[in-house]
Order: structure tokens, then sequence, then C-alpha cells
């Protein structure tokens, strides 16, 4: 099992995000846009695809609360961000909880893929800091909402 996730999830009274992010830059960028916008969370970080899968399939044999939000990557070493959302999809307890996909990718047919999979949201990735911050604004309300929104 994944101990930091582990930990981590088991802080009582915190918002708990899985972001799937091989990027440290964006995801530095991402803990600054939630702080930004009081986000009272932990994030738990997994570097690729696979490790992500590990974390789902965890939570899906044992008691560890699954994650508030997923953040999620397209574009992932060992395994794709599709992947990952299908994993998240078919998961019996984490099935219904809201993943965005936070990708590079303007590609039409990627955004109509991720939707297909039941993405909740898909964000392109900003060019600018002040765009990326404004993101935080999106998934405290996307957190806010009981079901999640979609776009």
């Amino acid at each position: 099992m994944r101990a930091e996730y582990i930990r981590a999830a088991a802080l009582p009274g915190q918002t708990m995000i899985v972001v799937v992010e091989d990027n440290p830059a964006d995801v530095l960028l991402l803990r600054a846009a939630l702080r930004t916008h009081d986000v009272n969370s932990v994030l738990y970080v997994a570097r690729d695809g696979e490790e992500a899968i590990h974390v789902l399939e965890d939570v899906d044999k044992t008691e560890i609360p699954c994650p508030d939000l997923i953040v999620l990557d397209l574009n992932l070493p060992r395994r794709s961000g599709f992947e990952v959302l299908e994993r998240v999809r078919s998961s019996e307890r984490c099935g219904k909880k809201p993943v965005v996909i936070l990708s590079s990718s303007e590609a039409a047919i990627d955004r109509a893929r991720a939707v297909r999979l039941g993405a909740s949201c898909y964000i392109r990735k900003p060019s600018t800091l002040k765009d990326f911050m404004s993101i935080g604004a999106k998934l405290k309300a996307m957190l806010a909402s009981p079901v999640g929104a979609t776009s």
C-alpha cells in the first residue's frame, strides 16, 4: 500500500486530493492555486499512471478513504491518464468521485475521449500564472458541489 497516501487520508477534517502529474512544476503551481483560494486540502501526488492505479487498487481492497477529488494529466509515464480515468470509473468505492483532467492537450479528440470515459471536467493547462491560479477556484467549486460539475 502507499503508506504516504494512508497517512494523508487519515488526517481528520482534511480534503484529500490525488494529483496524477509527472511535472513537478505543475504540481507546485497547483498547490499554490489551491492555497490562493483557501482550499484546505492534503495532496497526494502520483507521478505516473501506474502509481495512481495502485493507489486505487489499495483503496478498493481496504477501508482507506477515497480521495475527494482526482486531478489527472493525460500524458503520463507507464500508464496514460485515460487508463487511470477508466480505472477510477470502474472502482466500486471511488467511481463517482470527481475527476478533473488538467492537460496541455488542446486536441478535440482527447477532450471527447475524456468526457466519454467520465471526466467531470476538462481544463487545458494555462500558459499564464494568473490563469493557472484561477484553477484553484474551479477545484474549490467542484469540492463544494455534492456531485461535481461537468464541462
